[in-house]
């Protein structure tokens, strides 16, 4: 197996343990066999078995959704968005391995005989567009492909798929360990249409069961639409230990103030977006969908509409803006400008014939996502004709970047 170097992260950023590792069986072969397995993000020298080892992705995320508008699930539980394996400073690959991209989750779960998960994912893992397969399959594609210990070798008398299987019945084990929602409410923080609440009073409510801090998103600057939760593993994702942790990389897109937790029956500003969907090849797209076919990507900060990114992918604030091609990879998308591909390259957004391999994006609603979240950073705002490089790490100023269809 390949062997990885993460950087060393110090022990005590974690405070308990929790043991969520062997109580479900997957059928099939058998996972890795781990002798005194390491925790991931800790090594401080090369680790070469990735099968009791998580690399490069060590830094596990349980993502939840609370889906108001169109309300999605029990009004009075959050939603499973996934399981993510980070790196250890908060960046991530995707769509690790094509040759396992499958489009029939249902069916191999069903194979699998775990009608209880199945049932389970029928209520609570849901796609705000009603395309739950099609969430199910972008979920496993993006992220359960990176995962280094449910590669097939891991297993011995491995049964294709049998590691699919293993990735959901861990997102959902973990996912029932996590009641959001129970954890808000005993803080007093509950859905209204009225009400609003401060970061710290959500955070503080739901470091307070776990130790650690979770980051926060908003959809519409100030709509709270997810959590993400974060472990490192001691060894496999199938029969470790996932170790609570805090956050590393990631930032919020939620204001400081005024953030409404908006009930599911009410509806919001306009829907979240929890996945983009594929139903298949058509000549055409909806009017007005984010992302696809032509358009232009509009700048805000600090509430206000400030310029737009041009062809270089850098952020200008007079002249015309660049119109940018957005092409469809299964649930996610590429852009193009005049200038070439555009990529996120060592943090920063840029297009051009230097780049030969674009990133595939993601996007929330009509914003553009980074890994982080819709959050983009730059050094500061642009006047007159400066040209501004976009990052998705923390700078002085923040700002979204949003889809204008042409």
């Amino acid at each position: 197996m390949p062997s990885f170097y993460t950087s060393l992260r110090t022990v005590s950023k974690y405070a308990q343990i929790l043991f969520i590792s062997s109580s479900s069986s997957v059928l099939g072969g058998t996972p890795a066999s781990c002798t005194n397995p390491q925790i991931s993000c800790q090594n401080t020298t090369a680790v070469a078995d990735t099968c009791c080892f998580n690399a490069p992705g060590g830094l596990l995320l349980q993502t939840q959704f609370w889906d108001y508008s169109p309300a999605v699930g029990p009004s009075d539980s959050w939603t499973v968005h996934g399981l993510w394996p980070d790196k250890c400073d908060g960046t991530y690959d995707a769509y690790c391995d094509p040759a396992r991209s499958y489009t029939n989750i249902t069916s191999i779960l069903s194979a699998a005989g775990v009608t209880d998960l199945l049932n389970y994912m029928d209520t609570y893992w849901k796609d705000y567009q009603g395309n739950d397969e099609s969430f199910w399959e972008h979920e496993w594609n993006k992220h359960g492909t990176c995962i280094s210990t449910l590669e097939p070798g891991c297993y011995t008398d491995y049964s294709p798929q049998e590691e699919v299987v293993a990735y959901f019945q861990k997102t959902v084990d973990l996912f029932k360990s996590l009641p959001s929602y129970t954890w808000l409410s005993n803080a007093g923080i509950v859905p209204s249409t009225t009400a609003t609440y401060t970061s710290a009073q959500i955070l503080a409510a739901l470091n307070s069961p776990r130790g650690v801090d979770v980051t926060i998103q908003c959809a519409n600057t100030n709509e709270l639409d997810e959590i993400w939760y974060y472990y490192y593993v001691q060894g496999s994702v199938q029969t470790g230990t996932f170790i609570v942790t805090n956050p590393d990389g990631a930032k919020s897109s939620c204001p400081t103030t005024g953030i409404k937790y908006l009930p599911k029956t009410s509806g919001g500003s306009t829907p979240p977006s929890t996945t983009t969907t594929s139903t298949g090849a058509s000549p055409t797209t909806a009017p007005g969908t984010p992302f696809s076919g032509r358009g232009t990507l509009q700048v805000t900060t600090g509430g206000k509409a400030t310029g737009c990114i041009i062809s270089g992918g850098t952020w200008y604030t007079t002249g015309t803006c660049a119109t940018f091609t957005a092409a469809a990879l299964g649930s996610d998308f590429t852009l193009t400008s005049s200038k070439g591909k555009c990529a996120v390259q060592s943090n920063n957004l840029v297009c051009g014939p230097s780049i030969t391999t674009a990133t595939v994006f993601t996007n929330s609603g009509s914003n553009l996502e980074n890994s982080g979240g819709e959050t983009w950073y730059a050094n500061s705002v642009p006047s007159g004709s400066t040209q501004v490089t976009v990052s998705s790490m923390q700078q002085a100023t923040s700002l979204t970047i949003a889809w204008k269809g042409a």
